[in-house]
């Protein structure tokens, strides 16, 4: 395929994204099936121009004075891709499946930014209904934030130590530029591609297959290492979906002690199995919500681990439609969600022993408001500073700027280049 027809492509499943409310990845793959002579190359083009379209929409929506699937897929290329208005003229003009030629309006905004005055949300790519919360968080930095919430993720690998060593893994993967994260200890990281760029498929690599490295970002990294999972410890992972945080745990314990996964979807821990036994985890048990129960953990727990459900707003770069389908009354529903996780878990920390509450939000409703009803409502339960067992644990590396009174944290890709996650920690009283 040509470009213009990879534009042509890419309007179609915005307008299916759009129209039909689909998620962007389900679009992608119908359309890729109902359209087999498109190559894997054709399609990481139209997927990338439909992940950076949804990305930047508020912003390129003011420049164009349009939100509709074909400016944002022209703005796309020309703009965000850097193109040129020349290439793009050029692409529409010679490929007979390309979308029509460009109007006078689309040409002069596409040349000359005559944007009036756009609103600080759009700037930041960030809903308008949002945009309050997002300046109560991070003040004069919001729309930085909300920046670097629209660019792209890198890929970043998580280094098994059960089986291998950083050193082995960057030399395995020397090939596809990746090099180690500069906060997390155990991670690898491959920078995101620009434009049409491709980026390595690290499951198809050697070292993924022999369970060598698993896929997490470097907050879930960080998250899962300020838990504090010892060897012998007794752990409940108890939203553990497909197991990325149980993996790392796992690893912590150098599989001693007991690690417990357990999620209330049985559909999202289906991946876990296979993921153990490549990780060459041996000391962890699946709890199925349909054939098992956790009473005979209460009070047993050295640590629990709550990754609680939300509104993901922390993982935009990965999943930008997400973004534009949030309402108000699914943030409301996100809050109470946590809140029941809240009340269920703590019931099986022991005396002395530990609650990690984590989020891929950034949202303080989600974060510093649901670590402060806890303590209200939980007496038994005090505050751990993760500010301070981050510096005990990474001593030299720059602690994240985000840090509340109580010492919860909060990355973002804006401040530690990472996704946006939330960790707070609270003790059981003896």
């Amino acid at each position: 395929m040509k470009d213009g027809g990879r534009l042509a492509a890419a309007i179609e499943v915005l307008t299916e994204v759009e129209t039909r409310h689909r998620p962007v990845q389900v679009a992608l793959k119908d359309w890729g099936a109902a359209h087999r002579f498109a190559g894997s190359g054709d399609r990481t083009v139209i997927g990338n121009l439909v992940f950076d379209a949804l990305r930047n929409k508020a912003s390129l929506a003011a420049r164009m004075k349009d939100g509709a699937p074909r400016a944002l897929a022209l703005a796309t290329y020309c703009l965000t891709w850097a193109k040129g208005i020349d290439a793009l003229v050029e692409a529409l003009s010679q490929d007979r499946h390309a979308p029509e030629a460009l109007s006078e309006a689309e040409s002069a905004a596409l040349t000359t930014n005559t944007t009036d005055s756009p609103t600080p949300a759009e700037q930041a790519d960030v809903p308008n209904w949002l945009w309050p919360r997002f300046e109560a968080v991070f003040g004069d930095a919001a729309v930085q934030e909300g920046r670097a919430l629209a660019t792209r993720a890198p890929v970043d690998l998580r280094v098994n130590t059960l089986k291998s060593d950083r050193d082995k893994v960057l030399k395995r993967l020397s090939h596809t530029g990746a090099a180690a994260t500069p906060l997390s200890p155990a991670g690898v990281r491959i920078d995101p591609k620009p434009g049409a760029g491709r980026m390595p498929h690290v499951q198809a690599e050697e070292g993924y297959r022999k369970g060598w490295f698993e896929l997490q970002d470097e907050a879930s990294q960080l998250a899962a290492l300020i838990a504090g999972a010892r060897p012998g410890n007794q752990v409940l992972d108890y939203c553990a979906g497909g197991g990325g945080k149980a993996l790392a745990f796992a690893a912590a314990m150098e599989n001693k002690g007991q690690l417990y996964a357990f999620d209330a979807d049985r559909l999202r821990l289906a991946p876990i199995h296979e993921r153990l036994q490549r990780a060459g985890v041996r000391n962890a048990q699946v709890r199925d919500p349909a054939t098992s129960s956790l009473d005979d953990l209460i009070g047993q727990m050295d640590l629990v681990f709550i990754d609680a459900p939300c509104t993901g707003t922390g993982v935009w770069r990965r999943r930008p439609d997400s973004k534009w389908r949030l309402t108000e009354r699914a943030l409301a529903d996100r809050v109470e969600d946590q809140r029941t996780v809240l009340a269920n878990a703590q019931q099986y920390v022991r005396p002395g022993g530990r609650l990690a509450y984590a989020t891929c939000s950034v949202l303080a409703e989600e974060n510093q408001a649901q670590a402060e009803w806890f303590l209200g409502a939980h007496p038994d339960f005090r505050s751990v500073s993760a500010h301070d067992v981050w510096k005990g644990l990474l001593p030299g590396v720059p602690a994240p700027s985000y840090v509340s009174g109580r010492g919860d944290l909060l990355l973002t890709p804006a401040s530690t280049s990472t996704d946006g996650f939330f960790v707070a920690l609270f003790e059981r009283a003896e």
